[in-house]
């Protein structure tokens, strides 16, 4: 299965992703405080600073959902609980910049984002959980008549 060669490429994919956006908020950071220009009347120096704070917490945000992507290939197991809910987010995440990217950078940056979106995706759904519970025949054997009572619940043991 495909499962653990996807799960490490999201998590290089999210790895590389946290560095490129920690490193260009970083730079934009930078760029507003050398040029020491206002923005509707905002301090330049606030601005280059909150910069800065956004490109650390969202390249830690990554950094996370990409150290969730390793522990699913290191361990071939589905994420849970606050892992799945990091998956989910960062592809929610990843298809809203690729609606704002569109219009703002371009259609590279979009089709990236969405590659991102769709290998999120693809890593989520391919460890759904289902497959180990139905054993290697594919899918789950039926319902036995013996095993319903005519009121409609399971046969007691």
């Amino acid at each position: 299965m495909a499962r653990r060669p996807v799960a490490w490429i999201v998590a290089v994919v999210l790895f590389a992703e946290a560095l490129g956006v920690a490193g260009l908020n970083w730079f934009l950071g930078v760029v507003v405080e050398r040029q020491d220009m206002s923005l509707a009347g905002l301090d330049p120096d606030v601005m280059a600073t909150s910069s800065r704070i956004g490109g650390v917490v969202f390249g830690l945000y990554f950094a996370l959902c990409g150290l969730v992507a390793l522990l699913m290939a290191l361990r071939n197991r589905p994420a849970a609980g606050l892992g799945r809910v990091l998956l989910i987010s960062a592809a929610v995440v990843h298809g809203l910049l690729g609606a704002f990217v569109w219009g703002l950078v371009g259609w590279p940056a979009f089709l990236f984002m969405v590659l991102v979106l769709a290998l999120i995706v693809l890593l989520l759904m391919t460890y759904d959980g289902r497959a180990e519970a139905e054993g290697a025949g594919g899918c789950a054997e039926p319902a036995k008549p013996t095993d319903v009572v005519p009121g409609g619940g399971p046969a007691p043991a």
